[in-house]
């Protein structure tokens, strides 16, 4: 069972069908008695950094995912908002992130030695993997997926980078720390690599 948080972002439909194709069984639920027995969770990402925390505190949801996921290894997968949320801090607010990552979001340049980039950054781009990363093996060196954002994580324990993306700059846009996994990118509209990425993601389930 894959248990989908509901803090009030859009995609989860999507995100859930995505799961169903793979033969997953889906809880979309904000109710923290259901969030307790979760086996697998999940992160949706679109929307604003400030809004999204403030929901998981008003649902109560906060403490409840500090135990899941720190005390007691319950893999997470955020992805996009979602894996910002797993930083300290973000640029596009004042709210606390989760805290589960050493490092902060911040805007995406619009500026660069090359140019001008235009922000949001939206639509298809490589990630390249770090070797032997969890990804790897079921992805290559490099695949591509469809990104839709305004903000990255800079990271303060690089070592927790799985994969790179370009955009102006050299951004990680896959991370991994134990059960934590995060992408910038949205899997859900990524086709056969975002089905290919969710399954290394369930794989990562099997084995913690």
């Amino acid at each position: 069972m894959i248990t989908l948080i509901d803090y009030g972002a859009g995609n989860l439909a999507s995100v859930a069908r995505m799961f169903t194709r793979l033969g997953e069984s889906v809880d979309i639920t904000a109710d923290p008695a259901h969030v307790a027995r979760a086996e697998c969770l999940v992160l949706p990402g679109v929307g604003f950094f400030d809004q999204a925390m403030t929901t998981l505190h008003r649902r109560g949801l906060t403490p409840l995912l500090h135990e899941l996921v720190l005390e007691k290894g319950v893999p997470v997968l955020g992805i996009c908002l979602g894996m910002q949320m797993f930083a300290r801090s973000s640029e596009e607010g004042s709210a606390s992130g989760l805290g589960w990552i050493d490092g902060y979001v911040k805007r995406l340049p619009s500026h660069t030695a090359e140019g001008t980039l235009r922000v949001p950054h939206i639509g298809w781009n490589d990630v390249t993997f770090v070797d032997e990363s969890l990804f790897s093996t079921f992805l290559g060196t490099q695949a591509c997926f469809y990104f839709a954002h305004s903000y990255y994580v800079a990271l303060n324990e690089a070592e927790v980078a799985a994969g790179y993306t370009d955009y102006g700059i050299s951004f990680p846009s896959v991370i991994c720390k134990g059960n934590i996994i995060g992408v910038q990118f949205h899997p859900e509209k990524s086709h056969k690599n975002g089905e290919r990425l969710l399954r290394a993601f369930l794989d990562l389930r099997a084995h913690v």
